[in-house]
């Protein structure tokens, strides 16, 4: 595919295999998102990539207590991605979500089904979400941008037809 197929043919899959990722397959995804430019090139991203079923399945509770649900917000997928940035960088917001948008096209690269889950700012505000970063060895004072989960596709998800407006002006 080409880059512009690629970009046109992502779409956030909700239904995946139990099929684990590979570690090179998350190690792509990450650096997909270390990448990802920034303001002033401040890089205030850090990234959890988690592979342990068991910790995936702490993030998947304490997401799901955030959204007052008792399923699965992580749609069955094997592998979690926290996005977090330093909230004292200007444009964190920014540029974390740059990141999480191009770990997702780096699933997509990659022939996996990703998906953005919100949230990350609430799980990691409580004491079991710190104490998850703690155990990475990551900043507790960072702030939660966002999930992109990852797996194998049950199914292709659907493209949908983008609808968003656009100007012109030429």
């Amino acid at each position: 595919m080409t880059p512009t197929e690629l970009l046109l043919d992502r779409a956030s899959c909700k239904s995946y295999t139990s099929e684990p990722l590979l570690p090179d397959e998350a190690r792509l995804i990450v650096q997909a998102g270390q990448a990802a430019p920034s303001g002033m090139n401040r890089q205030p991203t850090a990234f959890l990539a988690v592979l342990d079923p068991a910790i995936r399945d702490r993030l998947s509770r304490l997401n799901a207590a955030v959204l007052q649900t008792k399923t699965d917000p992580f749609y069955g997928a094997p592998a979690v991605f926290a996005v977090l940035a330093d909230p004292s960088a200007s444009t964190y917001l920014y540029d974390g979500s740059l990141a999480a948008g191009q770990m997702l096209l780096q699933a997509n690269a990659l022939g996996l089904g990703s998906c953005w889950i919100h949230r990350a700012r609430e799980v990691f505000e409580t004491e079991e979400g710190k104490s998850i970063l703690k155990q990475a060895g990551l900043p507790e004072d960072y702030e939660g941008i966002g999930f992109v989960i990852a797996g194998h596709p049950a199914t292709k998800p659907a493209v949908k037809k983008k609808t968003s407006l656009t100007g012109w002006l030429v």
